[in-house]
């Protein structure tokens, strides 16, 4: 039998497919590789962010009473958030660029600081360090850690609000409230069209 006649070439169809399956699967790779990565780098951050503010609590507590506090600068470790109910626990970074989200939850530019008068707005993403957020419940407390001691807040309420509605941010009076802010819906592929809000005053 001549095997020259038996072995038919390969059509342009199959080849199509062919193709696009080495390219699925290559790109499957690439997207593993890169979450891989991200993690990874979270995790580190996390733990460096927790080391830097052990440092901080320790030169606050400190009888040298010449150190000053520097000025805190984008990037800088704010303190760490943890609300005990939900497990959530995370570091607080200064800034919200989407790096420093990718590493931490952020403290929102032009509010002030967690502890100080003023309504404190912190911002984490909806699919890594808030993802829990879609179980708060009013009245869960919300605890603060920053260099200079350890804060305890209740939930007042949540609310969702258009992206553009900065309203929630806003402060009433002297009171020391804090508002954690994410993206609506939870389970969502793509850009969230909304905001979960959750707003909470300081005991």
């Amino acid at each position: 039998m001549n095997l020259a006649k038996v072995v038919r070439p390969v059509s342009a169809k199959l080849q199509i497919l062919l193709w696009s399956r080495d390219l699925l699967f290559l790109v499957g790779v690439v997207a593993a590789t890169y979450v891989g990565y991200v993690l990874i780098e979270a995790r580190i951050s996390q733990a460096d962010a927790n080391d830097v503010l052990i440092s901080q609590i320790q030169h606050t507590q400190s009888p040298d009473t010449t150190k000053v506090q520097p000025a805190i600068q984008v990037g800088d470790v704010v303190g760490r958030i943890d609300i005990p109910r939900l497990g959530l626990s995370v570091a607080v970074l200064q800034g919200t660029s989407v790096r420093i989200l990718r590493l931490g939850a952020g403290h929102i530019e032009g509010t002030p600081l967690p502890g100080e008068a003023g309504n404190s707005g912190i911002a984490g993403h909806r699919d890594t360090f808030f993802r829990s957020l879609k179980d708060v419940g009013k009245g869960d407390e919300i605890q603060i850690q920053t260099a200079t001691g350890l804060l305890h807040y209740e939930v007042d309420w949540m609310k969702i609000v258009a992206p553009s509605d900065t309203s929630v941010l806003q402060s009433s009076g002297d009171a020391s409230t804090l508002t954690l802010v994410t993206c609506y819906p939870f389970y969502l592929v793509g850009p969230a069209p909304k905001r979960f809000v959750v707003h909470a005053h300081k005991l």
